[in-house]
């Protein structure tokens, strides 16, 4: 029989795939074959002709498992899913049969299963598929993952606690995730002592990494649904820094900050001169990740020439304003893809640093 684990989270946007590609990359430096499950796939996609969930087909495509997708992704979520069931055109006991039917299944031939679920607790209630419903249907053991902070993530902890015992599965430990690095003894200590009247364990996760969350050249290309020109080598670049090329072009200059996008209207000249030419010098090419160019007046002859010369990645729109894009790119959260090579590799350094798989195994 395969050591198993319920991943859960609080809410949404807390680290609850990063945490099963840890734990993957962990489990498999002392398992032959490890194995994933999104049981309730709210987020579907397409891999190799199979309708799967998007989680499922990043974990299938890092960790080479693409001979098990079928069964890595059972119930995949539509817009219309909930309306059928509520119908009647869809049968609850038949989505859990699928679920079951596919961990026997992938229970055959690993050793160690990492079940993910979705979102807060609570999701996929209207189709009797909660996170908790669904770990108690596998008899799977629960980590809880929640974000940094003291009373409100304790709080949370108990409200979310509670459907999981409602439901019969067993909470075992409670990872804090996105701790800040200056807080973080103070805030495990007290967030340890809080419950240590509790039948689960306490476990410090990742230190708050934004970099995690920023946008990739290629998130942002298909964010804006616009092809990037220029180095295509830098794609899979993380953007740490958007900045508006409003200023003159010595301040903008000045205030180029590691890994900076710029939003730069066509019609500055001078700047996009200036940045392709420092973005072919080694000094800067650290600073200057790539530009964003909105505006109607078409980009100058010599200009063009110039950026196309450069190789410097850039986005060419007329469709958005210079504040429309700032705000689409700064509001936009970035989930991990397979080929977000550099944070993925970051992801398993810090899994390495930071994760006691050993103490966190010998609870499951």
């Amino acid at each position: 029989m395969a050591k198993k684990i319920f991943i859960a989270a609080s809410g949404q946007n807390i680290g609850k795939t990063t945490v099963s590609v840890s734990l993957l990359h962990l489990a498999q430096k002392k398992y032959g074959r490890v194995g994933f499950m999104k049981p309730l796939g709210p987020k579907p996609t397409t891999l190799r002709g199979h309708a799967v969930d998007k989680d499922a087909a990043l974990i299938a495509q890092v960790f080479d498992l693409i001979k098990d997708l079928r069964h890595m992704s059972p119930v995949v979520v539509y817009p219309d899913t909930t309306r059928k069931v509520i119908d009647g055109e869809i049968s609850c006991a038949e989505l859990e049969e699928r679920i079951l039917a596919s961990y026997a299944e992938l229970e055959k031939k690993c050793d160690f299963i990492i079940i993910e679920g979705s979102g807060h607790p609570g999701v996929g209630s209207v189709l009797k598929l909660s996170n908790a419903r669904i770990a108690r249907l596998l008899d799977a053991p629960v980590l809880m993952v929640t974000g940094g902070g003291v009373g409100n993530v304790i709080d949370t902890i108990f409200m979310n606690i509670a459907l999981f015992q409602l439901e019969g599965a067993q909470v075992r430990a409670v990872l804090t995730n996105k701790l800040y690095a200056d807080k973080r003894a103070t805030t495990l200590d007290y967030i340890t002592r809080a419950l240590a009247d509790q039948p689960f364990s306490v476990f410090g996760g990742f230190d708050y990494q934004p970099v995690l969350a920023n946008p990739t050249l290629r998130r942002v290309s298909r964010l804006l649904d616009l092809p990037l020109h220029g180095n295509r080598r830098e794609v899979s670049r993380i953007i740490q820094h958007v900045q508006i090329g409003a200023a003159s072009t010595q301040r903008v200059t000045e205030m180029l900050r590691d890994s900076s996008l710029l939003v730069v209207t066509s019609s500055r000249d001078e700047l996009l001169v200036t940045l392709a030419n420092l973005y072919q010098m080694p000094e800067y090419r650290s600073q200057l990740c790539g530009l964003v160019i909105p505006g109607i007046v078409p980009v100058s002859t010599i200009t063009q020439l110039i950026l196309d010369r450069s190789n410097i990645p850039y986005l060419r729109t007329q469709r958005h304003s210079t504040a429309e894009l700032y705000r689409i790119i700064t509001e936009d959260i970035s989930k991990i893809t397979a080929e977000d090579t550099e944070k993925l590799d970051l992801v398993r350094k810090l899994a390495e640093e930071r994760l006691d798989f050993d103490r966190l195994e010998a609870l499951f």
